[in-house]
């Protein structure tokens, strides 16, 4: 087989060749610069599903314990509550809707404080991958200012 080209060339022009550019050329310049930038964008799309699937890894473990956490937490503490409106009517002598509503308000309190610290820790979360983001700024200023 032979590499010829299959466009009409125009007369007593040589015929053309698929050869590379020279080194050194405007063209090569280009293309490597353009082979760069494609292999640093394709770096960059890697660090960042990476570090997606990482985060999203370590999120999918916090919730599963969480979740059977809180399911254990809420049996133990509906026991409690029951125990605690139970003693405070026994013991302290007052009545039913006394306890219920001493104890209903001690929970009121607790979840509200665990609501507060919920909020707050939430306000410093960011769930931009925030390591890959600052090295495709740091790789853009080098490109931009070498």
């Amino acid at each position: 087989m032979t590499d010829i080209d299959p466009r009409p060339t125009p007369a007593g022009a040589p015929p053309a060749t698929n050869s590379p550019p020279a080194p050194g050329s405007v063209t090569a310049i280009v293309s490597g610069i353009l082979d760069d930038a494609h292999t640093l964008l394709r770096q960059q799309l890697d660090m960042l599903k990476s570090e997606v699937k990482e985060d999203f890894r370590r999120s999918k473990q916090a919730a599963e314990f969480g979740g059977i956490g809180i399911v254990m937490l809420t049996v133990g503490m509906l026991g409690l509550i029951t125990a605690l409106a139970y003693f405070l009517h026994e013991q302290y002598g007052y009545s039913m809707w006394a306890s219920w509503g001493i104890t209903g308000g001690l929970i009121f309190l607790g979840g509200a404080a665990l609501a507060t610290t919920s909020y707050i820790l939430l306000e410093r979360f960011n769930p931009l991958p925030d390591k890959t983001f600052h090295a495709l700024k740091e790789n853009l200023s080098w490109k931009t200012n070498p």
